[in-house]
């Protein structure tokens, strides 16, 4: 790819480390230039570079007004445009991409500015009213439980609800036919591994440093526990490059990654938190709804990797 100036939709995702829908989504709403050869979209490595540059100017989380409260014309600018009025909804799956384009649908629905950070982070924003709903998946080694302690401890004062949009599998990726037998959290520990790590703050770095908490393990022992990537498919990536024996991360970045295999582990909660003062106006009645339709859960079970059950239900008031 060093000398290669028209890039894949999929080299953009691993550039901009985010989900490949992301950039179709980008070129559909014109902010990201594209071209086809035959049936096959390109997009030139120099728009890719200007997006990026762009992307430093205006991709930030919003500023708040005196009394801390965001307004409509406090919104980050997208790719140029003046003004944006709509949510900010906090996360990185792509399932909330397909939420932003149905919430853009909806009768009562809204532009949405997608916030691509981890479940810490993302409740940050929250409190700080500067976005407006966040998706989390924070498992609590003591309780077992995944989200309620978080939410209390990181939005204090403020109460909240939580929706449940999926059960996602978080587990080992390895190269096929696991050939160094990783099956477990020791594992790790031994001089034969090398891991790669997500970055502090996401819900699987918290996954893995409450497993290694509760069993006991020494993170130092772990070869390669500081190397750090930001999103799942980057770490598939990264296993299926050789440039490490194995990491962590959902079932669904393994399907998308050739040569992966896929170790699960541990079954998790992925939800949306909101403010419960925000919960009876339009825009959020509207994302509930979505979330509740036969049409979004169709469009998720064609994905992969997505236990639907309870989607779309407020599994606790905070």
């Amino acid at each position: 790819m060093k000398n290669e100036t028209s890039l894949t939709p999929e080299e953009v995702a691993g550039i901009l480390k985010i989900a490949k829908n992301t950039v179709y989504e980008l070129i559909k709403r014109g902010e990201l230039p594209a071209y086809r050869i035959g049936r096959k979209i390109r997009i030139d490595l120099q728009d890719v570079e200007n997006y990026k540059k762009q992307g430093k100017k205006t991709e930030h989380l919003p500023e708040t007004t005196p009394a801390g409260r965001i307004t409509a014309g406090t919104k980050p600018s997208i790719e140029g445009q003046t003004a944006f009025s709509g949510l900010v909804i906090c996360g990185q799956d792509v399932l909330l991409d397909i939420l932003t384009r149905h919430l853009e649908r909806h009768p009562n629905g809204t532009r949405a500015f997608r916030h691509y950070v981890g479940s810490f982070s993302g409740l940050l924003a929250l409190y700080q009213e500067k976005a407006d709903m966040s998706a989390v998946h924070l498992w609590d080694g003591d309780t077992g439980v995944y989200n309620i302690p978080y939410v209390r401890r990181l939005l204090p004062g403020i109460p909240a609800v939580i929706i449940h949009l999926a059960c996602r599998m978080q587990g080992f990726y390895a190269l096929k036919g696991n050939p160094k037998g990783i099956k477990q959290w020791q594992d790790l520990t031994r001089p034969d591994i090398s891991f790669i790590n997500r970055e502090k703050g996401c819900g699987t770095r918290v996954l893995l440093d409450e497993k290694l908490r509760v069993l006991g393990i020494d993170r130092r022992q772990i070869n390669g526990y500081k190397r750090e990537e930001n999103s799942h498919l980057a770490i598939a990536s990264a296993v299926a490059r050789g440039e490490a024996d194995t990491g962590l991360g959902i079932e669904k970045a393994a399907l998308q990654v050739r040569g992966i295999e896929f170790v699960p582990l541990h079954k998790e909660r992925y939800e949306l938190v909101i403010k419960k003062e925000d919960l009876e106006k339009p825009h959020f009645q509207a994302v509930i709804e979505i979330l509740q339709s036969e049409e979004f859960k169709r469009e998720l079970q064609g994905l992969g990797d997505y236990d639907l059950t309870e989607t779309g239900k407020i599994v606790a008031e905070v």
